[in-house]
């Protein structure tokens, strides 16, 4: 009973209980909002696009009923337009900054007269092809050439509407937000013992300091350049408390663990295993069996030839840079009991090589002429931050894109094992040389909590997707749970502990962890037999192994 007290008492708990209860609530919300009739709609359309698939090109029904398909979308709903809202990122801005902070539309009219003249052209030309039976190969050519051109129209003008739309972020929705969320942390910290107003008061400054860092990182230049809004979260956070100082009344509302903790298990409603398994045994090959190899590697090396004096700082550096970044290194660091500022340097390193891979390295694919899926499986192997993965596969194409968010989706499944065998190890191997006494208590002790948060979130949401079957689930889960709701909160929560961060990191604390440069050098070591090792595993599982898998793509 004494124990279930204590845990009842940790920020693991609220944590879980916190991020369970918003993933729930959204889970049910957008059940509920699913339109009479849908499911029909679907199987309409998915008949439609069966029908037109024996056709030798792409027709015009065809091209409809997919994007139809790809069209219904829950974030469209009212309520799933209020939560995106709710949660919505400052807009990005090139110029005017003013253009951040509300939501707006520009004026100027869209010409569709290209777009209706290609389709007629089009239809005439499918037209003919369609009375020839689809045996004239010449008729068929041109059939699928006019209706590309139509696509190409069509994007064009997309691309016109998707400017004229400026962005969804109002400043009262987000009012409403911060009311939320500081209700909900509010709640824990009172529980677990401190006072509920000196948390308030706090974190009104920890809010608007997280709110002016999005704000920078929607810069679109900047953002260009890989600079995301955690390096300014960090960074105008350390400004102050190494120049004039963080006042007193801001620490009770400094918890980082508390917000990063909640947001990886909002996070792991994005980790669904049945996209995990669409790529198969070669993105599994890269991310579990590479991942693995470099942080024992990287840790050995840290201990063996770098001397490093702490266990925690090295596992957690070695982590952060082999798995995924600042998810693996705040549970590696709880279940070693690394320090906030051993925790920090992990992150910072992560950060400043985040921005440099995420420009470099795809410059890098292209002018080497290195094939789409491989750069794609190269950057979600090596890029730590999810974002920047998406980023760098982007600037390659869209299979890249699809390639490279799978494989760092996979290595996110790596967390609760790693934090798992690293309080295993700490527990055993580093208290007992240390004259500690062990045993399974500890090991449970270590183990962070929240871990089992992320895994449940994962399971639950893989679950309802199989299902509600891959369409209907690509409308409530990927176009709308996700989308418009858990993506952009978990970035507000983990931007919430980047601010906190960089308010409580002083640089003569931190100072004494660089000592000699190992930290970084560990990190370039480590880094650089990850980039080896990943390209290699990519090459020989996505072109020798498996190029059937490659194949499909």
């Amino acid at each position: 009973m004494e124990q279930r007290k204590a845990f009842n008492k940790s920020e693991d708990f609220w944590a879980l209980l916190i991020g369970g209860i918003l993933l729930a609530a959204s889970l049910a919300i957008y059940l509920s909002i699913i339109p009479n009739g849908t499911e029909k709609r679907i199987e309409s359309l998915k008949t439609t696009i069966a029908k037109e698939s024996d056709v030798p090109f792409k027709t015009i029904a065809h091209i409809n009923a997919s994007e139809e398909l790809a069209s219904i979308k829950l974030s469209k709903e009212p309520l799933g337009r209020f939560f995106k809202k709710l949660t919505s990122k400052p807009n990005t801005w090139t110029k005017d900054i003013s253009q951040a902070f509300s939501s707006y539309e520009f004026s100027y009219t869209l010409d569709e007269s290209e777009v209706n003249h290609a389709l007629l052209v089009a239809q005439a030309a499918e037209r003919a092809a369609r009375e020839r039976n689809y045996a004239d190969a010449a008729f068929n050519a041109h059939a699928e050439e006019m209706i590309g051109e139509w696509q190409a129209a069509k994007m064009r003008l997309q691309q016109l509407e998707d400017k004229k739309k400026g962005g969804s972020f109002s400043l009262g929705h987000m009012g409403l937000l911060f009311v939320l969320l500081a209700l909900l942390f509010g709640i824990g910290v009172r529980w677990v013992g401190e006072r509920f107003a000196d948390f308030l008061k706090g974190f009104v400054f920890v809010f608007m300091l997280a709110f002016i860092s999005l704000v920078l990182a929607g810069q679109k230049d900047l953002k260009a350049l890989g600079i995301e809004y955690a390096v300014w979260a960090i960074v105008l956070g350390m400004l102050i408390s190494n120049t004039v100082g963080t006042p007193k009344w801001i620490a009770p509302a400094l918890k980082t663990e508390f917000y990063i903790k909640t947001g990886l298990i909002i996070m792991g409603a994005e980790v669904l295993f049945n996209k995990i398994l669409a790529i198969g045994m070669p993105g599994m090959f890269v991310a579990w069996i590479v991942t693995p190899v470099v942080l024992i590697s990287t840790f050995w090396f840290g201990q063996k030839i770098l001397k490093i004096s702490s266990k925690s700082l090295n596992i957690t550096i070695s982590a952060d840079m082999s798995v995924c970044g600042v998810s693996a290194a705040v549970a590696t660091a709880a279940a070693s009991k690394a320090t906030r500022e051993e925790l920090t340097v992990a992150i910072g390193l992560s950060m400043v090589f985040t921005a440099i891979m995420m420009v470099v390295m795809p410059l890098f694919i292209k002018f080497m002429g290195m094939p789409e899926i491989l750069g794609g499986a190269w950057i979600g192997g090596t890029i730590d931050s999810s974002g920047a993965v998406v980023a760098a596969g982007a600037a390659l194409g869209d299979k890249a894109m699809y390639v490279a968010a799978t494989i760092k989706m996979i290595q996110n499944v790596l967390i609760g094992f790693v934090a798992f065998g690293v309080a295993v190890y700490f527990a055993t191997k580093v208290d007992r040389n240390s004259g500690n006494r062990v045993g399974i208590g500890e090991i449970w002790k270590r183990f962070p909590k929240f871990i089992l948060g992320f895994v449940g979130a994962s399971l639950l949401f893989t679950a309802v997707y199989t299902w509600l079957g891959n369409d209907l689930a690509y409308s409530v889960i990927d176009q709308g749970i996700l989308s418009s709701f858990s993506k952009n909160l978990r970035t507000w929560l983990f931007c919430l502990a980047f601010a906190s961060i960089g308010l409580s990191t002083d640089f003569r604390q931190l100072s004494k962890h660089f000592s000699g440069g190992r930290p970084l050098l560990l990190y370039i070591c480590g880094q650089t037999l990850n980039i080896l090792l990943t390209l290699t595993m990519a090459y020989i599982m996505f072109y020798k192994v498996f190029p059937e898998v490659t194949a499909n793509f």
